[in-house]
């Protein structure tokens, strides 16, 4: 079975991690608009026309499933990929909302403090917080942090810059009072070790893990189907790059890679 994942950029590789060592699909070909990244900053029509011309590509390769790696693109254009797709089209949003919902359950709590970062496309468009709210979720910060897609990608997964935006973006939060991380946007699990940092005491919801638990639920999908599932990586630019990065994220999450790649 394969499924097609488009990005932005090398975010989606956090996403693809997760779907290589759950073992749900035998063969994925990623596809990271590296040209235009960041998606987050983009007027609403400018993500739908980059989305559905990523469809476009991906359709080459037909696959059995489209994942939409990018919170902006899920927010703003989802419905659109399901449209024009003869396929199922699943969005990281929705997995990352059952996510809290998982998450919240796990820890007993019913109304926690949750935390939302994303880029300024995904806050403003307010479909987090609304399936949040809808979900009975009422205590929400949101903020948008667009300044940490562009130092993942630069590959400064730590150090000062990193912890100076950080500190420039939630020094005024109740840090404390924080009981769910959402991760809106698929760059950010590589800053893992700084959210953790943080935010100690609470749990983070990681859009990959999020949609591996989605794809198993809601689409019956079974763990481990797949012993050698193998992963192909496209790039509108620097190709190699995205390469190199995905053997490094791989390498750290002890996902599979074939020999070759």
């Amino acid at each position: 079975m394969r499924c097609g994942i488009f990005d932005s950029g090398i975010g989606g590789l956090t996403v693809a991690g997760e779907l290589l060592k759950g073992g749900v699909f035998n063969r994925l070909i990623y596809f990271g608009d590296t040209a235009r990244v960041p998606y987050g900053g983009k007027h609403e029509s400018t993500i739908i026309r980059y989305s559905l011309e990523a469809l476009e590509f991906l359709r080459n390769f037909d696959p059995d499933f489209l994942v939409v790696a990018c919170n902006s693109a899920s927010a703003v254009a989802l419905e659109e990929l399901r449209r024009e797709a003869e396929f199922p089209v699943v969005g990281v949003v929705e997995a990352g909302v059952e996510g809290v919902v998982q998450l919240a359950r796990q820890r007993g709590l019913s109304n926690p403090p949750i935390l939302l970062t994303g880029t300024k496309a995904t806050i403003n468009s307010n479909l987090y917080q609304r399936l949040l709210k809808g979900r009975g979720f009422t205590k929400i910060y949101p903020i948008p942090t667009p300044l940490l897609v562009p130092i993942v990608e630069e590959g400064l997964w730590d150090g000062p810059v990193p912890e100076a935006i950080f500190t420039h973006y939630f020094s005024n939060l109740p840090r404390e009072e924080i009981e769910i991380v959402v991760l809106g946007c698929t760059h950010y699990p590589f800053l893992t070790p700084l959210f953790k940092k943080y935010f100690p005491n609470s749990g983070l919801v990681h859009s990959g893990k999020a949609i591996l638990h989605y794809l198993t639920r809601y689409y019956n999908l079974p763990i481990g189907r797949y012993k050698d599932p193998k992963i192909e990586i496209y790039a509108s630019e620097n190709v190699k790059g995205v390469r190199e990065t995905a053997r490094r994220w791989m390498a750290q999450i002890g996902a599979p890679l074939s020999e070759g790649f």
